[in-house]
C-alpha cells in the first residue's frame, strides 16, 4: 500500500508515538507485508524467529518490537506492538469509507459495460469496456477490473483478508489495504469470493476463467490462461503461474508457488510449491507417476501381510 505522498520517518513515529533509528528525513513511500515488500516500504515483524528476514529484505523500514542492530541504508520504527501500528498505519493512509450509494460516483465504468440489477460498487473502483456484471455481485472499494471481464452472480471482490493475531484475550484483525486487481478476458463464476490484499493487491490474471464457488485469498497472485474448476480454496500469498489447471476441491496452502502449465486433478490437497509442466494429484499432493506407484504398493500389503503370516 503506498502512501497518497512520501512521508518522513520522524512523521510516520509521530503517528505511532514511539521511537526510531535512523534520519529524521528518511522517507517512506508506503507499508507492505513482507511477501510483497518493496524499496521504500515499511514491513513489520513481532516475533525473534523473523527478525533476519524482515531486516534483510527489501523493506526500507523495519517497524520491530526489539531495538537491534539496523542494517546500513535502512531505518527502524521501535514499537510495543508492531502488528497494532501496522494496524493503525493502514487506518490512517487508507481509513474504511461508508458507501452512500449502490455505486458510488467515484467509480469509473468503461463502454458498453453491462451492470446489471443489484449489483454494488465501491469506492474508487475501475471497471473497463464491454465487461458484464450479472446480479448481486460486491465489489468493494478500489477494485480494479480490466476489459471484456465477466462476474456471475454472487461473487465478492475485496472482502477482508482472512489474517489473524492469536492473542490472550481475542483473535486481533490484521486490516487489509489492499485491493483486487481483474486483468482482460476473465471469467469469474458465480458465488466466488476473491479477498483483496493486506497491503497490496490479489490479481487474476489475463484470460483467466474461474468455476463457480471458488475461493482466492489475500495477496495470492494468479497468471495468465488459467482454468480453475469449481470449489477450489487458495490460501493467502500464493503464486500460481501461467497456464496452470486447477480441478474441482482442490485445496492449497498459503505462501506457495505453483509452476506454470502445472495440472492439479481434483480433490488434492497441496502443502507445498509444485514444479511446472508436471500433473499431480493426491494428499499431498504429488507426481502422478510416484502417486500411482504408491497406491500400487499399499495394494500389495494385504497379501504381504498373507504371506507373512503364513510363514510364521
Amino acid at each position: 500500500m503506498k502512501f497518497p505522498k512520501p512521508q518522513s520517518l520522524d512523521t510516520i513515529a509521530q503517528i505511532l508515538n514511539c521511537e526510531f533509528v535512523g534520519e529524521p528525513h528518511f522517507p517512506i513511500l508506503g507499508i507492505n507485508e513482507i511477501h510483497v515488500v518493496q524499496p521504500g516500504d515499511i514491513v513489520f515483524v513481532d516475533h525473534p524467529k523473523y527478525y533476519d528476514k524482515a531486516l534483510q529484505s527489501l523493506a526500507t523500514v523495519i517497524l520491530i518490537n526489539k531495538k537491534v542492530d539496523c542494517p546500513i541504508g535502512k531505518a527502524l520504527l521501535i514499537s510495543e506492538d508492531p502488528f497494532r501500528d501496522f494496524n493503525k498505519l493502514t487506518q490512517h493512509f487508507n481509513p474504511f469509507r461508508a458507501a452512500n450509494a449502490v455505486i458510488a460516483e467515484s467509480s469509473k465504468i468503461g463502454k458498453h459495460t453491462v451492470i446489471q440489477p443489484n449489483v454494488f460498487i465501491g469506492n474508487n473502483v475501475v471497471i473497463g469496456d464491454d465487461c458484464v456484471i450479472h446480479p448481486n455481485v460486491a465489489i468493494y472499494d478500489n477494485t480494479i477490473i480490466g476489459n471484456n471481464v465477466t462476474i456471475h452472480a454472487g461473487t465478492v471482490l475485496g472482502a477482508d483478508a482472512f489474517y489473524y493475531k492469536n492473542r490472550p484475550e481475542k483473535f486481533d484483525k490484521l486490516l487489509s489495504g489492499g485491493n483486487v486487481v481483474v486483468q482482460d478476458n476473465v471469467d469469474i463464476g458465480a458465488l466466488c469470493t476473491i479477498d483483496k490484499g493486506v497491503s497490496a493487491s490479489t490479481i487474476i490474471g489475463e484470460g483467466t476463467k474461474i468455476d463457480n464457488q471458488v475461493h482466492v485469498g489475500h495477496d495470492s497472485v494468479i497468471g495468465k490462461r488459467c482454468l480453475i474448476a469449481s470449489q477450489v480454496g487458495i490460501a493467502g500469498c500464493v503464486l500460481i503461474e501461467d497456464f496452470v489447471t486447477i480441478w474441482g476441491q482442490v485445496g492449497i496452502t498459503s505462501g506457495i508457488t505453483i509452476g506454470e502449465k502445472a495440472i492439479i486433478s481434483a480433490q488434492s490437497g497441496v502443502s507445498k510449491s509444485l514444479e511446472a509442466n508436471k500433473s499431480y494429484f493426491g494428499t499431498p499432493a504429488d507426481e502422478f507417476r510416484k502417486k500411482y506407484k504408491e497406491i500400487a504398493s499399499i495394494r500389495l500389503i494385504p497379501d504381504i501381510i498373507e504371506k507373512l503370516d503364513k510363514l510364521t
